[in-house]
């Protein structure tokens, strides 16, 4: 799965320049042009990593910075700081607010291509999976793609089997229908009908899953999370 980038930034150059260039190297890639969109494309979209500018209209990059790391949909989404300021203020309020790496303009597309990179690589080496995650009666082992609940095997199709991963992978966090269409179906925009596709399969998986289906819980009008909380 080609990881999704978030380009919040208003100068429409510098906007064409990354898309072009992160297309480039395989990343799929959106953008917006103040704090108020970003904040609304990254609590719907949920994008792998965010290039987020300082100086924009609307809402401050510091600003936007800050509510995202607050909100428990959007702190986990890594962060890189885009700005034209160097003052050595800047970098260190955006560090302490979360951000997780910081490039001063004028920049080389080189080096934000390996910026970009080492942080995600970073990110996929923390949100790895166990092989075998373990939890009331249901035990999913990832590298032979089988579930269990007690000893009874579960027979999951392939796009519920990914439901699931992505759904306990979150940590808790609440995944939007938005979010498992892109990633799981490679659909970028929702429609009704696609967002009854992923209410179809949540309610097959629950079904699946029986004594544990109540840990895929819905969160009205936005989409679902895994309580990974015991009773």
């Amino acid at each position: 799965m080609r990881e999704k980038i978030l380009i919040v930034e208003d100068e429409p150059d510098i906007v064409t320049m990354l898309e072009y260039n992160l297309k480039k190297e395989g990343f799929r890639v959106t953008s917006a042009s103040d704090g108020q969109e970003a904040l609304r494309r990254a609590e719907r979209e949920h994008p792998d990593i965010i290039i987020l500018d300082l100086m924009l209209p609307e809402i401050d990059g510091l600003e936007v910075c800050k509510t995202l790391k607050q909100s428990s949909n959007t702190a986990n989404i890594p962060i890189i700081m885009l700005t034209a300021k160097a003052q050595e203020a800047d970098k260190i309020v955006g560090l302490e607010l979360g951000a997780d790496d910081y490039i001063t303009k004028p920049f080389s597309i080189r080096e934000l291509n390996a910026r970009v990179k080492a942080v995600l690589r970073r990110v996929r080496e923390k949100e790895k999976l166990p092989e075998i995650f373990k939890i009331g009666n249901l035990t999913i082992d990832f590298s032979k793609i089988k579930v269990t609940i007690g000893n009874k095997p579960v027979e999951l199709t392939a796009k519920e089997f990914e439901l699931l991963s992505a759904l306990i992978k979150a940590k808790g966090r609440v995944l939007s229908r938005d979010y498992l269409l892109d990633n799981i179906w490679g659909f970028d925009q929702a429609v009704e009908i696609q967002s009854r596709t992923v209410d179809v399969h949540i309610q097959t998986l629950r079904k699946k899953l029986k004594t544990e289906a109540k840990r895929v819980v819905t969160v009205k009008n936005y989409g679902y999370r895994f309580e990974q909380e015991e009773e």
